[in-house]
């Protein structure tokens, strides 16, 4: 009956997010605030919906990485990297000087703070510009080569912060064998994925069987999951390593033997959402469950104060970058308001704080509400500034396949 609930409400919270041009993530969101402890009710954070939630976010990162471009990775060229790179640090160093000097905050809160606010969903962005048929456009290839650098850092960003989380102190010795960790990690991972991912194909081949690749394929994603916690890491991140090894855009440097067979990685591809959106929607439910609204001190200047100032840090912090490089001005602004986008790795990070019993209520329900309107808010600019009259130069939206580097 939980579930039944669950999916009903966030299915029906989503539909009306994505009428009103908003992401589905933000309806999935709301859904669990009515039904949690900050409205109804209803339901509980009981451990079973943890484990889902939990199987459901890796799942996620599994998409995210079989959607991942690392060519474009690699051809982002400098104004990609740019954007990337000032969008990652300045939001870092912002938010964490703001809670730790502005609000005196303890050092791990303040790094939880501050790394929440460095994060851009590629997933949200690739929908807001293809529903605005820009995802070809000039400022749609340099802002989705600067989210997969982005998706890149965040990883071992979270990697660490998880460490963190785990010691309940900073350890720089720990900190530095992270990313060490993460490399290894990413070097062996994507090649024995790809193995593993031969071996099934050529199971599903012969087999007679209904159900082989969703089955495997979970399976493989979970073996991951477990093997990046293994090292310290995240278990996320074993899905994100897993869908990047089977990604269609994936490349090994060693030749022919492990090239990726496209349409068995879209066979992948079209078994696997089903099961994705399955459980992806649990996890957003579980972060409005998780937000007790009625135990957070409206009337308290701290929360609207402290709220006020992380959205101004993330909103400058992520436009900053693309007033560096050298475009026409309203380029630059849509580059900058495309970057702003937070949605799902945004909550994540956010999450992670929380479970860890790092965020108290207060400052987690302060970031969320950061989150929230960065991700709401910034598809609704990038239509109205695309709406604009001879708001961009035609050479800057269909004319140029690929960012200048």
């Amino acid at each position: 009956m939980t579930l039944l609930a669950i999916h009903i409400t966030e299915r029906v919270f989503a539909e009306l997010a994505t009428r009103m041009r908003s992401p589905a993530v933000i309806g999935e969101l709301l859904a669990g605030v009515v039904l949690g402890p900050s409205l109804f009710g209803w339901i509980q954070p009981v451990e079973a919906i943890k484990l889902l939630a939990e199987i459901g976010i890796i799942l996620l990162l599994f998409e995210v990485g079989l959607e991942t471009d690392v060519k474009r990775l690699a051809h982002a060229g400098r104004k990609s990297a740019t954007v990337a790179l000032i969008g990652f640090f300045l939001p870092l160093l912002l938010g964490f000087s703001l809670a730790f000097w502005g609000f005196r905050l303890p050092l791990l809160v303040s790094l939880f703070a501050g790394g929440t606010l460095t994060a851009t969903s590629i997933g949200i962005s690739v929908r807001v510009l293809s529903d605005l048929a820009r995802q070809s456009s000039h400022e749609g290839h340099v802002v989705l080569g600067a989210a997969v650098i982005d998706d890149v850092f965040g990883v071992i960003r979270l990697a660490v912060l998880y460490e963190f989380s785990v010691a309940g102190d900073i350890s720089l010795a720990n900190a530095g064998k992270i990313p060490l960790f993460v490399a290894v990690f990413f070097v062996l991972a994507p090649i024995a994925a790809k193995l593993m991912a031969l071996v099934i194909q050529r199971a599903d081949e012969v087999s007679e069987i209904p159900g082989l690749i969703p089955t495997t394929i979970v399976s493989l994603v979970l073996f991951f999951a477990w093997l990046a916690h293994a090292i310290g890491a995240p278990e996320l991140l074993g899905g994100f390593a897993a869908g990047l090894a089977l990604s269609r855009r994936f490349f090994l440097p060693f030749g022919a033997a492990l090239h990726s067979n496209e349409k068995f990685t879209q066979h992948i591809e079209r078994q696997m959402k089903p099961i994705v959106h399955l459980f992806t929607p649990i996890f957003f439910v579980m972060v409005g469950l998780s937000l007790s609204l009625r135990e957070v001190d409206w009337n308290s200047a701290f929360i609207w104060i402290f709220s006020l100032s992380m959205l101004i840090v993330a909103v400058v912090g992520k436009m900053a970058g693309a007033f560096i490089i050298r475009d026409p001005l309203p380029v630059r602004w849509m580059i900058g308001v495309g970057m702003v986008l937070r949605g799902e790795v945004g909550l994540i990070f956010a999450e992670l704080g929380r479970v860890s019993g790092i965020l108290n209520n207060d400052i987690y329900a302060a970031m969320i509400i950061v989150i929230a309107l960065t991700t709401l808010l910034p598809p609704l600019v990038m239509k109205w500034l695309y709406g604009r009259s001879n708001c961009m130069p035609d050479n800057h939206i269909t004319k140029v396949s690929a960012p200048s580097g």
